[in-house]
């Protein structure tokens, strides 16, 4: 038999502001372990918990121990245990608990029902849908005594820096059908993502009305460590989150625009963070069997009774592709432990290895499909996934390693260090034009215009951040200092490859770059009046680059010369950013955020000694948020609509000549967007938005406040909406419960300008998903385009030559595509090992 000790008290008074503790809606009682030892006495584990924002048990510690075989069993019934959490106001906040969990002799009788109105309660038994809570006389007396419960640490996930600032759990919505990681990000409003370079290659961002490349205007993290390359090849900035293992993430914190000071380098549209974590405890295996055998096999591991901090996963995918050209391989690894160095001091170690090869079909001519002249069988399908040059693709590494170092301090201040280190290389092939570019020796034919382009880099550094808790007028008012060093050293190099062999011929440039970034930031929050806060800083970037550039003439006007060259530059910027967030009902504020943004020089652009220019961005924007959650009810609901306006003193725009984005001066956009998200309870989970963009290089003199005039910037969408929706249930078949998940996810992209006044079509995709779990077996069904339409992922428009290096070029500029993905399946079996007495989903 068993006793269950679990107490919830009040939470200890602070002197920011009244709080509500969490209240228990699932704690299953304690099952006395197989192998414990017979019992004359009752025996207690006094254990203390870390309950989080959503109510779950992220920790759990051993204060006071009962030997081996009760600390496990304690530990693994407080995982399971489930809370409404504990709020300041109407914000949810991190507490932590000491709770004894007592097992007694099976001959002891069963605890009787409290008296009405006495006392606090401790333990609970499982009703129909409520649970409640139970303590005989002689245990409240004999526990309550032991029990503390403190606040630790403000609300987290921290207020928004801006309506568009959007701390995303992935929750149900990992039910909905993606390909990798990066399509987590279509769950903030006005994303899209395009990929003309294959299963591998990173994903062109359109974001906030920005063309962001693969990663020129979004700064990336993981779990703080940065991902942006700086003075890559393919592109300054260029980012790739392919690596990423899907199940591992728990959630991304999605800024769109430049309004917290935290934000840093390529923060322009905005940042996006990942945040990894494991809330299923025991061994996950997956595997995957697909169209066009693609094949995925996925392991991932929670140490039991260890929080979600504690992880490893392992990714392997495999396919030949939807068309020629196509194939690819990659294998991912990512690991993660917590230590506990003191009684307040924890220390997370991560580490990530990943290696990917994969072939590319590029980008064809639509004349030459609707004509019927490309190199592959008749037949419109044939033509339309058909490829021009066979040399395309690439192949990459990267391995992280990350340690952070966390210290909460008194009156909820907190200590956060972490020192990471990057190893990445990449080499990718493309060709854009075909044989238009290149001018080759005298009496010889074109070689054609494939480009090689190869990074190889080492990323070192320290990222900090400080809260001292401070508090003025009785009211909390957090202050936050923050830095950033980072040193990175990098080999950036292009060439231009034959068409038959692959063998180089020349090279466009070669460098060796390094690059010291130092920045720092102070953030405050000051609340002057009850229904008014105000939120902002001020940020400090300087960055010295150091260019060693091999690809220098033999000979100038002087005679002979070494093919080499130093060159030095310096840059430094300030961005201040301010929030104001006016209360006007319990559930309802209204935000209005302004900023600053920079982005850093391409290092292979400078000159020696110069005062390296950034790219600024002044954004703006101002909106709505409603959230209906707490006060008893079982669903969360809220929605979001904000309009904003940005200028770039320096954009980019991408160039089918060099392969990479090019500058074209100013530019400025308009927009609005409008989200909502509904979730009830285990069951429902929806997500919707729809976003509106206008992006234009302005007219010359014309004022900077005529955001809405000038040239209509090519490849950015003006109308993007996205659906994401996940119900789940169970039933009985055969006297036996089965779980089942029924999962849509929809994306309409509007037509996209195209250079020369010309426009693509309209995209309308659909995903579904079903599954289905008995016990620990789960199998499921996905299939993506589900309408099977014949889509265009990328679309350009510009001059060509593919017919070969003797054929006349044309000057007329026609349409080029790469054609996105036809109606793809993939079966998945799934087993759930090591858990115990684990719900269905």
């Amino acid at each position: 038999m068993w006793i269950s000790s679990l107490v919830l008290l009040l939470l200890s008074a602070t002197a920011e502001a009244p709080v509500s503790p969490p209240v228990p809606v699932e704690a299953a009682p304690p099952v006395m372990p197989a192998d414990a030892p017979t019992l004359d006495a009752p025996v207690s584990v006094l254990l203390r918990l870390t309950i989080d924002e959503a109510g779950e048990v992220s920790r759990v510690d051993v204060r006071e121990s009962a030997g081996a075989v009760f600390d496990r069993a304690a530990m693994a019934t407080a995982l399971r245990w489930r809370f409404q959490p504990a709020q300041r106001g109407e914000s949810p906040i991190e507490v932590q608990a000491d709770v004894p969990v007592t097992f007694t002799p099976a001959a002891d009788p069963h605890p009787s029902p409290l008296p009405e109105g006495e006392g606090a309660t401790t333990g609970t038994t499982r009703g129909a849908d409520t649970l409640t809570p139970t303590l005989s006389r002689g245990e409240r007396e004999e526990s309550a005594p032991s029990f503390a419960t403190t606040v630790r640490g403000q609300s987290a996930p921290p207020p928004p820096a801006a309506v568009g600032d959007f701390h995303i759990p992935i929750g149900q919505l990992a039910d909905v059908p993606r390909n990798s990681a990066s399509d987590l990000m279509l769950l903030a409003p006005g994303v899209m993502l395009a990929n003309h370079g294959g299963e591998g290659h990173a994903e062109t961002i359109f974001i906030r009305g920005f063309d962001a490349g693969e990663g020129k205007d979004v700064e990336f993290r993981l779990n703080g460590v940065p991902l942006n390359e700086v003075s890559h090849a393919h592109g300054h900035g260029y980012a790739d989150t392919y690596f990423i293992i899907p199940e591992l993430v728990d959630s991304l914190r999605i800024t769109e625009g430049p309004y917290d000071p935290a934000q840093g380098d390529f923060g322009v549209a905005g940042s996006v963070e990942y945040q990894l974590g494991l809330k299923r405890r025991g061994l996950t295996a997956s595997a995957s069997y697909g169209s066009f055998a693609s094949r995925r096999l996925s392991l991932v591991w929670g140490p039991p009774e260890s929080s979600e901090a504690n992880f490893v996963g392992l990714l392997l995918r495999q396919g030949h592709g939807f068309g020629p050209n196509r194939a690819y391989a990659n294998a991912g690894a990512m690991a993660q432990v917590e230590f506990r160095v003191g009684e307040e001091t924890r220390l997370r170690l991560f580490g990530t290895s990943y290696a990917a090869r994969f072939a590319s079909a590029g980008v064809v001519r639509e004349t030459d499909v609707v004509d019927g002249r490309m190199p592959c069988a008749p037949g419109a399908d044939s033509q339309f996934f058909c490829f021009h040059d066979p040399n395309q693709g690439g192949a990459g590494q990267r391995h992280i390693l990350s340690a952070e170092l966390q210290s909460r301090l008194r009156r909820g201040g907190r200590f956060v260090q972490q020192g990471f280190v990057v190893l990445r290389q990449m080499r990718v092939r493309d060709n854009f034009t075909g044989f238009l570019n290149d001018v080759p020796p005298v009496g010889e034919l074109p070689r054609g215009d494939n480009t090689e382009q190869y990074y190889r880099g080492t990323t070192v550094g320290l990222r900090g951040r400080y809260s001292p808790g401070l508090t003025f007028l009785g009211q909390p008012q957090p202050l936050e200092l923050g830095y950033l060093a980072r040193f990175d050293d990098v080999l950036t190099r292009a060439r231009r490859l034959r068409d038959h062999g692959g063998a180089p011929y020349t090279t466009l440039f070669d460098n060796q770059v390094r690059t010291t970034n130092l920045g720092a930031y102070a953030s405050l929050r000051l609340a002057p009046l009850s229904w008014l806060t105000l939120r902002g800083g001020l940020r400090l970037d300087t960055f010295l680059f150091g260019v060693e550039d091999q690809n220098r003439p033999t000979s100038d006007r002087q005679g002979e010369r070494i093919p080499e060259e130093s060159i030095e530059a310096y840059g430094f910027f300030a961005s201040p950013r301010l929030t104001a967030e006016v209360r006007l009902t319990p559930r309802l504020t209204w935000l209005t955020s302004a900023g600053l943004g920079a982005r850093s020089s391409d290092a292979a652009a400078l000159s020696d000694a110069e005062l390296a220019p950034y790219a600024r961005v002044t954004a703006a924007e101002t909106g709505l948020g409603w959230r209906l959650a707490g006060d008893g009810h079982a669903y969360d609901l809220e929605v979001r609509g904000a309009f904003f306006a940005t200028r770039v003193s320096q954009d980019l725009v991408f160039d089918e000549t060099t392969g990479r984005n090019q500058p074209v001066g100013p530019s400025q956009r308009l927009g609005a967007f409008a989200t909502a998200r509904f979730t009830l309870e285990q069951r429902v989970d929806v997500q919707a938005s729809a976003a509106w963009a206008h992006a234009t290089l302005p007219t010359p003199g014309a004022p900077q406040w005529k955001v809405w005039e000038g040239t209509v910037m090519p490849y950015i969408p003006h109308l993007l909406g996205r659906l994401d929706a996940s119900v789940r249930g169970d039933l009985t078949v055969s006297g036996q419960p089965v779980g089942w998940n029924l999962a849509l996810g929809h994306s309409a992209i509007g037509p996209k300008p195209l250079p020369l006044d010309r426009y693509s079509e309209p995209i309308f995709l659909f995903d579904a998903a079903a599954r289905a779990r008995w016990k620990w077996m789960e199998l499921g069904l996905s299939v993506e385009n589900l309408l099977d339409a014949r889509w265009r992922e990328a679309e350009f428009n510009y001059v060509s030559n593919f017919r070969g290096p003797d054929a006349p070029a044309s000057l007329l500029a026609t349409r080029h595509f790469a054609a996105g993905a036809p109606r793809t399946f993939r079966a998945t079996f799934t087993l759930y090992l090591d858990l115990e007495d684990e719900e269905l989903p």
